[in-house]
């Protein structure tokens, strides 16, 4: 009877090993699987975060563009309409001084003129 009772003390010991290589397997197969998980999350939030990068990177190049384009416009209608106001100056300058010349020129003709009668 003790050989019996050995062998079921050695049977509930062999059980209970069996049975804690078991629990420590499902404890790894749960780890992995919760490890596997957060890969995925991981992967895919760094994912996203590559698409939101690469879109911001792409409306930051449009904005600067069409800052660029803007600024562009901008300075050249200035510079136009500086270029229209010289121009308008020079033909209001040109007209007087024409004017001035005439006069005078006029004035001269007449005296030499009457000099002469």
């Amino acid at each position: 009877m003790q050989a019996s009772t050995f062998g079921a003390v050695k049977m509930a010991t062999s059980e209970k090993y069996v049975h804690s290589l078991t629990k420590i397997k499902e404890a790894e197969e749960k780890t992995q699987k919760e490890i596997d998980e957060q890969k995925k999350k991981v992967v895919e939030e760094l994912r996203n975060f590559e698409i939101h990068v690469t879109q911001s990177i792409t409306t930051a190049k449009s904005d600067g563009e069409k800052l660029v384009e803007s600024s562009i416009e901008q300075a050249r209608k200035k510079a136009n309409a500086e270029t229209e106001k010289i121009v308008e100056e020079a033909k209001n300058k040109a007209a007087t001084i024409s004017s001035k010349i005439d006069s005078h020129i006029v004035k001269e003709i007449i005296d030499i003129l009457l000099k002469e009668v």
